[in-house]
């Protein structure tokens, strides 16, 4: 690992020399800085205070976080698959704990990514897997200290392996992805990060520029997100934080939520 400095606000790493007073991903309006200004912290820092937690969600999923909680309270997914697994979007901790827990399970074969709030150390996390990291073109400018293990994709879908693909949903960042992983379930199961989000009581589905600014998307970006998202089979979707899952009636949830934002 080349020395490091740590958004402590949204977690993504920045080489120790780089120029940036400012994180850059914070400084945008999809995102924030917080009171006091920029806050900066150190892998040793992470490494000391915090641990990685795991959880098995379904027999082929773990959802992992880091606890206690750390910067946008963002979790990654580790799903297993016959021909090789894939790490869904990431957390700034890579510990010897997790690094082992992972390659007990296969190791991983790609890590993939729904948008740029959870870059955080992903070059590590590819370096220590051999793997490559799987971003959408459109979110190129978010890269920063791109490594030789980041493999941009174009256009609407990207098939991977054992039937799983990304889909380009856009809407919060014109990169915004979701991986469908049709073995999981009946219809199939969509990790979407914060390209759809789950509302706590788990009523509503959120489609927004920035969440946490309140931000809202045009009307003809809801119409044309609900139109591609319709069109996925999907029983089960898994969004950006801890409970944030929903495993019944999760089409109707969505029709309903996007039929309110077009009213």
């Amino acid at each position: 690992m080349q020395p490091s400095k740590i958004c402590a606000t949204c977690g993504t790493y920045y080489s120790s020399n780089a120029s940036y007073d400012v994180c850059p991903i914070c400084a945008d309006d999809r995102q924030y800085l917080p009171e006091g200004g920029q806050r900066w912290t150190t892998p040793e820092e992470l490494t000391s205070r915090y641990s990685v937690r795991t959880n098995q969600l379904r027999q082929n999923v773990y959802e992992l976080e880091i606890a206690p909680s750390f910067a946008i309270a963002q979790r990654a997914f580790l799903i297993l698959s016959p021909q090789g697994n894939v790490l869904w979007d990431c957390i700034p901790l890579l510990n010897e704990p997790i690094v082992e827990f992972i390659k007990a399970r296969g190791g991983l074969r790609a890590i993939a990514f729904s948008h740029p709030h959870y870059y955080s150390n992903m070059h590590d996390w590819a370096a220590t897997f051999d793997c490559p990291v799987y971003i959408h073109r459109s979110d190129e400018q978010w890269i920063f200290g791109k490594g030789d293990r980041v493999e941009l994709w174009d256009g609407t879908e990207n098939p991977l392996w054992d039937g799983m693909r990304l889909i380009n949903v856009g809407g919060h960042f014109p990169g915004s992805s979701i991986l469908h992983v049709p073995s999981l379930s009946e219809e199939g199961a969509v990790f979407c990060g914060d390209t759809l989000v789950i509302s706590p009581n788990k009523k509503h589905i959120a489609v927004m520029y920035s969440y946490p600014n309140r931000m809202p998307l045009p009307h003809g970006e809801v119409q044309r997100i609900k139109k591609q998202v319709e069109a996925i089979p999907f029983d089960m979707l898994f969004s950006f934080m801890r409970d944030l899952n929903l495993t019944e009636d999760v089409k109707e949830i969505f029709d309903r939520s996007m039929e309110r934002y077009l009213q």
